[in-house]
């Protein structure tokens, strides 16, 4: 559709150099097409030329004193891209990797997951490329201090509502909701992911990993199947892998793997969740010690691998997937092993963490497929409970906010599914996720006007 190529070429030429925003651009405009050519008054509105482009771009230094005195200098971010639905909602990543391209495309995929969680929240996000490995908390505290020193002025509990992300729990969290509550004497939920001790929320640090198993139930008994007694592959080691693998158990399925950055493990019977919490929420240490305490274990190293390959996704013998670790980890390649190895389901835990080409693949091969604006919304909703109990100075049990958790996975499933159907595709959840995300969105920027 001419129409789309021209935004996207105007784009990379307003915002050069920016790929993986472009990828998250051209994935969500090429499937809007059925929508764009059906309504016309989507394009009297300029609606993609505007989605595209955030409301507010903010970068600025942030300068901290390292515990040797030396003053130390990174780059932060924030972009509060759509505010359409609500305050601008969606995390701040810690991590060297991240710049303007990295934080665009996060902060667009938000739009339209939130959009799907059916919550009054608009898409943001940010971050620094600050990598909290290694530092000491003296460190990390001065670091966040700094951040808000910048950020402060911008977010508010109606206003923007950072969360966590990569590098960013409770700790981090802590030092920048404390340094925000001294620079405008206020105690309010302008950040989300605090401790349980002063207004976070149960459930919150499991409640991504647990939306993406609910979501990759509900694709199965949508078919008449179950997580019973599947085998699964999980990527990653983080807060999101941890917790998917949790409710895997859980629902009866059997978790056989995890990675980090150092290299994956295998584990024919089954991760021992104790031993990966003990490993990477308390000791904070690599995955080739899980070999210590199960060496029944395999452990592959990243370094005896292709680069251009995942070896979480060339293990046989399992029937679903759920990518967990981060953006484009799972390549065309990884996606025709999965494919030719028997898998029939793949549930997204991170953000774009399957390529363009690994989609095709999944959708060629009609297996089930769970995108990630859909299927790991269960966070970013979850936050948004998290800034209503502020609100109204409540606090509600781990078991009600799980129930609102499943309520919202199950809504976010209906209606990608029910819009894909809608457009003549009824198994293709990235095309009625998009549509859905999008519709929402839009017809929300049409009736308040030109803004």
């Amino acid at each position: 559709m001419t129409y789309i190529h021209n935004t996207i070429t105007k784009l990379k030429k307003t915002s050069p150099a920016q790929a993986e925003f472009y990828q998250a651009v051209e994935e969500v405009l090429e499937s809007l097409q059925p929508i764009l050519e059906t309504n016309e008054q989507y394009q009297l509105n300029s609606i993609i030329e505007r989605i595209v482009e955030p409301e507010r771009q903010l970068m600025f230094r942030v300068p901290w004193v390292d515990d040797q005195g030396k003053v130390q200098v990174n780059k932060g971010y924030r972009i509060e891209f759509n505010s359409a639905l609500g305050p601008y909602k969606g995390g701040l990543r810690f991590h060297p990797s991240v710049n303007a391209s990295i934080i665009k495309f996060l902060g667009f995929e938000q739009i339209f997951k939130n959009a799907l969680t059916g919550l009054p929240i608009g898409g943001g996000k940010g971050g620094a490329n600050f990598d909290p490995k290694g530092k000491s908390d003296g460190e990390i505290m001065r670091f966040c201090q700094s951040f808000i020193n910048e950020l402060y002025r911008h977010i508010g509990p109606t206003t923007d509502v950072p969360a966590g992300d990569i590098g960013v729990g409770a700790r981090e969290i802590g030092y920048m909701f404390g340094q925000y509550k001294r620079l405008t004497g206020q105690f309010d939920g302008v950040l989300t992911g605090k401790s349980l001790l002063w207004g976070g929320s149960l459930a919150r640090k499991e409640a991504t990993g647990y939306g993406c198993v609910y979501f990759a139930q509900y694709m199965l008994e949508d078919k008449g199947d179950t997580l019973t007694g599947k085998r699964c592959l999980v990527s990653g080691a983080g807060n999101v892998a941890i917790y998917t693998i949790e409710k895997l158990y859980q629902l009866g399925a059997i978790p056989v793997s995890c990675s980090d950055s150092s290299g994956t493990i295998y584990h024919e019977s089954g991760i021992n969740l104790d031993t990966l919490k003990e490993l990477k929420e308390v000791r904070q240490v690599r995955l080739n010690e899980y070999l210590d305490a199960h060496p029944d274990a395999k452990f592959i190293a990243k370094a005896d691998y292709p680069a251009d390959s995942n070896a979480v996704w060339h293990l046989t013998g399992a029937q679903l997937a759920f990518p967990c670790a981060t953006q484009n980890e799972l390549n065309e390649a990884d996606a025709k092993a999965l494919v030719a190895n028997g898998c029939i389901g793949v549930s997204e835990g991170a953000n774009m963490p399957s390529t363009q080409e690994a989609i095709e693949v999944f959708l060629a091969a009609n297996i089930h497929y769970g995108p990630g604006k859909a299927a790991n919304a269960g966070g970013v909703a979850t936050s948004q409970l998290e800034m209503a109990q502020n609100a109204s100075m409540q606090r509600w049990s781990f078991e009600e906010v799980d129930e609102k958790l499943k309520v919202i996975m199950k809504n976010i499933y209906l209606n990608a599914s029910e819009t894909a159907a809608e457009f003549g595709e009824p198994n293709n959840l990235v095309l009625g996720a998009n549509i859905a995300g999008f519709r929402k969105v839009a017809d929300a920027m049409i009736e308040q006007g030109v803004v």
